[in-house]
């Protein structure tokens, strides 16, 4: 569900879990009726890296949750380097049951996390659409997970202060409200779909992309990830 313009924070702690479930369901199949020599396409949005490489970040980044260990430098980019060279000599199907598990087993410690690790869930939902889109597969950050992916999203650009922004997704029955100004500085307006927003919203990718509309804001702004 969306959040419109006139309705209040609310957390809901199973969100982050329960997308990640939707996204195991459809992301685990997908890479188990795959090829080994596809799990070394590159990735558009992650210059420098495989599938394998994204897949074996996001297993250990969950993984890292799970069992909750946050040493110093953790999830920075040192550390999701030395995860991925740990994993060089694992097959691409224990790669996948690492990540299978814990798509299954983290929203519990997510929730708990008093979303501090919100934003976790979803890096990890949009990195399956940057998998899916190597592949060439449709419905690259869409599917059935979107709409709580896009509540997660406006709340969390609200929580940081991001720049607001009005939008009217072809997608969805509600406008959704992202970002917070304070009054500072009117919204930002973008018409168009929620993968195409989301890709604004994260710095992937618009090649292919519907064509959508954006005024009152540059879409460098949007990049959560920037």
């Amino acid at each position: 569900m969306t959040t419109p313009a006139d309705v209040p924070d609310v957390r809901d702690p199973e969100q982050p879990g329960r997308l990640l479930t939707i996204e195991r369901d459809a992301l685990i199949p997908l890479l188990r009726s795959r090829a080994d020599e596809d799990f070394v396409l590159p990735v558009a949005a992650c210059p420098g890296w495989s599938v394998r490489a994204v897949l074996a970040h996001c297993s250990a980044a969950l993984t890292r949750v799970v069992e909750k260990r946050f040493e110093e430098g953790v999830f920075s980019p040192a550390t999701n380097d030395r995860d991925i060279a740990e994993r060089d000599d694992w097959t691409n199907a224990r790669i996948v049951d690492e990540l299978e598990r814990g798509l299954s087993e983290v929203g519990p410690v997510i929730a708990r996390a008093d979303g501090k690790l919100d934003g976790l869930a979803l890096g990890e939902w949009v990195h399956a659409g940057d998998v899916r889109e190597a592949f060439g597969e449709p419905g690259a950050y869409g599917g059935a997970g979107l709409p709580d992916a896009l509540a997660l999203l406006a709340r969390i650009t609200r929580e940081r202060g991001h720049v607001p922004l009005h939008a009217d997704l072809d997608d969805q029955d509600e406008p959704l409200r992202l970002g917070e100004s304070g009054g500072e500085r009117p919204p930002g307006r973008f018409i168009g779909d929620g993968p195409t927003l989301v890709r604004l919203y994260t710095g992937r990718p618009l090649d292919g992309a519907p064509g959508f509309e954006l005024a009152g804001v540059e879409a460098k702004e949007l990049n959560i990830f920037g």
